[in-house]
């Protein structure tokens, strides 16, 4: 299988919320410890303004923007703004300022005596791989979740776009299989907050023919940018046109928007939720003055299918929804597309889940007051805890009601079944469970 070398993401934003975005562990390089010790010169402000001037002036990323940033910080220096004994008062000073001007997730400006030793070395702090490869085992490379929805909808939510060689490669392998096997596919990317290329490269590969151009990175200028395309062989198959649905929030970003834009830009399927981060650049961290960082974008991903950058305003879902209600919206839409595409004998069933769980995000309002549902009927219970119906039996599990209008109801667990309760003037009586449409399979009484 080919594999593409590329460089990740800006560290600022690859590590995903599954990995609780710690940084990785470090190796010290030798000498950089005793100079982050070593007693530092006096604070020169004018001396570091000037220098983070140079930087911004010779890498940033994009030229036209350089002169509103120099602006700005020439400003603050004139004013005086910059007069300060304290470096983190002046580092918090600066970066503020950065901020205001850059609108840019990966420009910002620390107090960091230590890792600006290591980088003035030229030694940048390096990964300790084995530690990091522990948390990406641990993380399952991403996956957090796989299930089966009503309909059989296939679900994988991805906490973070993970990637250390072939063993992420063969989970991802195992993640695909299983999607494969569904009529639909939901991916869900509200909490993933990016990570390698590579992942990227892996996961869309399977929806789109072997060959596709994904994405170019220009870095620092070079005439020779990186360029990305769909991998030619895939252990899992392809899943080109099974219905997909991308859920997205403003907790998706970096490497996750990247792979929402290629669903987005070749239309592979429908992203739902609000809108991304808009985290697209590149970034470099450059020693300043001794005690500083300055964190500056020095590259762009632009996308092949749409020929733009995601940096700053994001991704919009073709489907707005709630955080709350996407997962409800992704499998409705996905089980109506099923319906239309379904013989006729499996159309009821569809339907029917889709009329369910469209009423579970909507929470209709039954004909009577919830409480007069809850009693017990036979060995069943139906508990009123909250806002919400339960049924149970025995001592087992207990399982939601939908309510549907009137005095219909769905289960939460099995939406296809029905529970219609049977009223006498104002009091239910019994309860007629069975499946959508069709004759009750058991009736079951209030208990006197």
């Amino acid at each position: 299988m080919r594999r593409s070398s590329v460089l990740a993401f800006s560290a600022a934003i690859i590590l995903s919320a599954a990995l609780g975005a710690a940084q990785q562990p470090v190796r010290v390089p030798a000498g950089a410890a005793s100079a982050a010790e070593a007693p530092l010169p006096p604070l020169d402000s004018r001396a570091v303004v000037a220098d983070v001037r140079r930087v911004i002036a010779e890498r940033y990323v994009l030229p036209e923007r350089r002169p509103a940033l120099d602006t700005i910080l020439a400003r603050g220096l004139a004013s005086g703004r910059y007069n300060v004994t304290d470096p983190a008062e002046l580092a918090q000073r600066i970066n503020a300022d950065l901020e205001t001007a850059g609108r840019d997730r990966h420009l910002n400006f620390s107090l960091n005596p230590r890792q600006a030793a290591m980088l003035a070395a030229g030694r940048a702090p390096q990964p300790d791989n084995s530690g990091y490869e522990r948390q990406v085992r641990a993380a399952n490379h991403g996956v957090s979740e796989l299930r089966v929805l009503p309909g059989n909808v296939r679900y994988m939510a991805y906490d973070g776009f993970m990637w250390i060689g072939d063993e992420s490669a063969a989970a991802l392998e195992t993640a695909m299989r299983f999607l494969s096997g569904g009529d639909a596919v939901i991916i869900d990317l509200r909490r993933n907050g990016g990570g390698s290329p590579q992942a990227v490269q892996y996961i869309v590969s399977h929806f789109l023919p072997a060959g596709r151009p994904l994405v170019t990175f220009h870095m620092n200028g070079s005439a020779s940018p990186d360029r990305l395309e769909t991998l030619a062989e895939l252990p899992a198959g392809r899943m080109v046109g099974k219905p997909l649905y991308v859920l997205i929030s403003g907790g998706t970003a970096s490497a996750a928007e990247e792979f929402t834009g290629h669903v987005g830009g070749y239309r592979l399927g429908e992203l739902i939720g609000e809108n991304t981060a808009g985290a697209g650049f590149r970034n470099d961290l450059v020693p300043i003055q001794g005690r500083f960082v300055l964190s500056v974008s020095v590259g762009r991903a632009v996308l092949a299918s749409t020929g733009r950058d995601w940096e700053a305003v994001g991704l919009a879902p073709t489907v707005p929804a709630t955080l709350a209600a996407a997962l409800d919206t992704a499998h409705a839409l996905a089980l109506r597309r099923l319906a239309e595409a379904a013989p006729a004998p499996d159309r009821p069933r569809l339907a029917a889940l889709v009329e369910a769980i469209t009423a579970r995000g909507e929470r209709r309002t039954p004909a009577l007051p919830l409480a007069a549902y809850a009693g017990s009927y036979g060995e069943q219970r139906v508990v009123l805890d909250g806002d919400r119906l339960y049924v149970q039996r025995g001592q087992r599990m207990r399982v939601a009601l939908i309510p549907l209008g009137g005095n219909t109801f769905a289960f939460d667990n099995n939406p296809g079944m029905r529970a219609e309760a049977e009223i006498e003037g104002d009091r239910v009586v019994a309860f007629a469970v069975g499946p959508a449409g069709q004759p009750p399979q058991g009736r079951f009484a209030r208990n006197p």
